[in-house]
């Protein structure tokens, strides 16, 4: 619950004190403005830095488990086919049981390493963030077998963004999908992305056992750590919240709130920031 006041500052002073000091604020205040720019144009360059130096860590990640780790896999694979080749005719059955539980827990281990791979890798984004969101919902649904949505607005804006703004979208969404694959126990999950004059925002819901109140100052939460960075790179926040909660709060007394259980991960970027690094002319274009 939000108990914050707001106070307006000059409520009791009277008239002409107010316009006396008017001159002698306007100063300060203008000072106070640049400083808060000046501050908000820091942390997004910071948040910039801290989502390169992560991208970077994912390709130099995805390249030593393709390189290392995939070698070694392979190398293995051939190791278990030659002494399934020379096991004896006569040798106790439990030696082959032995080997096939081998040969499956090596296809799982090659798998997961695949996956990681496909994962860390930064996506194609040729068809556009939307292209790019709507092949990797599918592909989590047919991974995790949870039924998955994907809408969007449409908005000739998400059709241009510049690469850096679009992997940083995808990358909340993927890593929001992650979580729900990995700690919801959820059925269902859905992605969707609005759109108004000033944001952009990307809603992932689910429905699943939902998040407790201190869930994200607990220690070890890279992931979420890493999607306020993306979000604040580009002047954004991120909102991670109990479906339930949501559904109360905005009235819903329809007496379905065990239905409503879940949660809701809202990441909301400016466009103006999304768009700082597009052409000028076409920056104009997509604003107006």
């Amino acid at each position: 619950m939000d108990t914050s006041t707001v106070v307006p500052f000059a409520a009791h002073l009277p008239a002409s004190s107010a316009r006396e000091g008017s001159g002698a604020s306007a100063a300060p205040a203008s000072s106070t403005h640049l400083e808060i720019e000046r501050l908000r144009a820091r942390v997004r360059e910071l948040s910039a830095e801290l989502v390169r130096a992560q991208e970077a860590a994912c390709r130099h990640v995805a390249r030593e488990l393709h390189d290392g780790v995939g070698a070694e896999l392979t190398a293995t694979r051939f190791a278990l086919a030659g002494v399934e080749t020379w096991l004896p005719a006569d040798a106790p059955p439990q030696c082959a049981a032995a080997l096939a539980v081998a040969n499956r827990s090596l296809d799982a281990a090659c798998e997961a390493s695949r996956q990681a791979v496909a994962e860390l890798h930064a996506p194609s984004l040729e068809a556009g963030i939307v292209g790019a969101l709507a092949h990797w919902s599918g592909d989590f649904a047919a991974r995790t077998q949870l039924r998955t949505s994907f809408i969007c607005a449409a908005d000739v804006r998400l059709t241009r963004l510049p690469a850096d703004a679009a992997l940083a979208v995808f990358r909340v969404a993927q890593e929001a999908l992650n979580n729900i694959a990995k700690h919801a126990r959820a059925e269902s999950a859905d992605v969707r992305i609005e759109t108004s004059r000033r944001h952009l925002t990307l809603i992932v819901t689910d429905d699943g056992i939902g998040v407790t109140r201190n869930a994200g100052g607990r220690h070890g939460h890279f992931g979420l750590s890493g999607m306020q960075a993306r979000c604040a790179a580009f002047d954004g926040t991120l909102r991670v919240s109990a479906r339930r909660a949501d559904a109360e709060r905005n009235g819903d007394d329809s007496g379905n709130g065990t239905q409503s259980r879940g949660t809701i991960v809202r990441a909301r970027f400016a466009w103006d920031a999304m768009l700082a690094h597009a052409p000028r002319a076409r920056r104009h274009a997509l604003q107006s």
